[in-house]
């Protein structure tokens, strides 16, 4: 009788933490997760990456390519991730739950933005009067009632805002 074929498995080990692989390849670029070793370097800007496919998505930021459409409404991205988080807006799939009051979210830092509103938490502090907020954008606003800047004009009557 005939033995049934039995499946490989991965025949390479990191010797730090057990984890298996079936390419040399593959382990060899995990290894970097211990050493802090970027082999993979941008060569527009020099910053580094431990993973090729990390530095195919960071040369998108300089050459502009947004390869993933929304097939609903056009718009392009320049990560897959994006995309399916803004599919969302046609779906309107809500994934995230307050286990609080039950409200939902569509993105995960909506909700735990949201959860500050229950905790009381506002993480940023104006240095200079010291009001708190729960978004950085609305104390950057704040602060400008302090700067006096204002940083938007209309362009029918060049009046700034």
């Amino acid at each position: 009788m005939e033995e049934p074929v039995q499946e490989r498995s991965p025949a390479f080990e990191c010797p730090v933490c057990g984890e298996t692989f079936r390419q040399n390849s593959q382990l060899l670029e995990h290894q970097m997760t211990h050493t802090g070793e970027k082999l993979y370097k941008c060569s527009d800007c020099g910053k580094g990456f431990k993973q090729s496919s990390k530095l195919v998505r960071h040369q998108r930021t300089h050459t502009g390519e947004k390869p993933y459409q929304c097939l609903d409404c056009g718009k392009n991205f320049s990560q897959s991730s994006c995309l399916v988080r803004h599919q969302r807006i046609h779906t309107g799939e809500k994934l995230f739950e307050c286990p609080v009051c039950g409200k939902s979210f569509s993105q995960n830092s909506n909700l735990v933005e949201h959860q500050m509103t229950h905790t009381g938490e506002r993480p940023y502090k104006c240095p200079v009067c010291g009001k708190s907020f729960i978004r950085n954008s609305r104390l950057v606003i704040h602060q400008r009632t302090h700067t006096g800047e204002k940083p938007y004009q209309c362009l029918d009557c060049e009046k700034c805002f």
